[in-house]
């Protein structure tokens, strides 16, 4: 006879790990036994990075290759096969290079949708605070739920898309400058770490053409920086950008 013990049927399950989970059941299951290997693991995808409240995830096709390392040809025919199944509903982007809308279909989302669901334009302002902090390059790399929510908030707010992206411009220049000087050399964790440049835009917005010029510097930095890094020279360069002055002109 096994005389191991096991832990009492009334005893309550405990997770490792609070965030991160999706509640997978019976539609789940019924998904697995539809789709092809390659479908069904797109669908897992799709699934733990779509936002809870609304079942919906922005992505192009080229992003979803690289995230599972397939083929763009391949995530096509993904796609089409989770369209076809009526798993998942596609709102294509405007172009190759816009992120379509993938919805999942009502009978396989587990989460009951918030009524209040955003407008395409409020998805469209997310997605582009999206891009624009993961294309610093002083990031950590990740967007996930509490940066969406973050960013809706931005929007709810009535701040201007261009000024939040002012603000990471800004907030950026300011990073790579104390990296470039040996100081905070940890990367930006969230959207919270540009509220207070958000303030100081609101407060005195960039004179004309300073914008353009944070754009190119932040550039610029970045190269300079992963020049830095791939040689083993970060040394300590000038000073750190600062708010615009009169002076500044397009």
């Amino acid at each position: 006879m096994n005389d191991q013990s096991f832990p009492s049927t009334n005893e309550r399950l405990r997770l490792k790990q609070a965030t991160g989970w999706f509640a997978a059941g019976d539609a789940f299951r019924k998904a697995m036994t539809l789709l092809s290997d390659g479908a069904f693991r797109l669908f897992v995808y799709l699934c733990l990075e779509s936002d809870r409240r609304a079942g919906r995830f922005l992505a192009t096709h080229k992003e979803l290759a690289v995230a599972l390392g397939k083929s763009k040809r391949a995530i096509g025919t993904y796609v089409s096969e989770l369209e076809a199944e009526g798993i998942c509903l596609v709102h294509s982007g405007k172009n190759q290079f816009a992120r379509s809308i993938f919805e999942i279909s009502e009978g396989y989302w587990p989460y009951h949708r918030t009524a209040n669901i955003e407008s395409p334009e409020q998805e469209s302002y997310v997605a582009s605070v999206r891009d624009r902090f993961l294309g610093l390059g002083c990031g950590n790399g990740k967007f996930g739920s509490a940066e969406v929510a973050a960013a809706r908030n931005l929007q709810r707010q009535g701040i201007p898309l261009a000024v939040v992206e002012d603000a990471m411009f800004l907030g950026a220049s300011r990073k790579y400058m104390s990296w470039f000087e040996g100081k905070a050399l940890d990367p930006i964790q969230s959207l919270a770490y540009f509220n207070e440049v958000i303030g100081e835009i609101l407060d005195k917005p960039f004179t004309p053409g300073y914008s353009a010029y944070l754009r190119k510097k932040v550039g610029e930095l970045a190269e300079s920086w992963s020049e830095a890094v791939r040689t083993g020279k970060t040394a300590q360069r000038g000073g750190c950008p600062t708010m615009p002055s009169e002076e500044i002109v397009q």
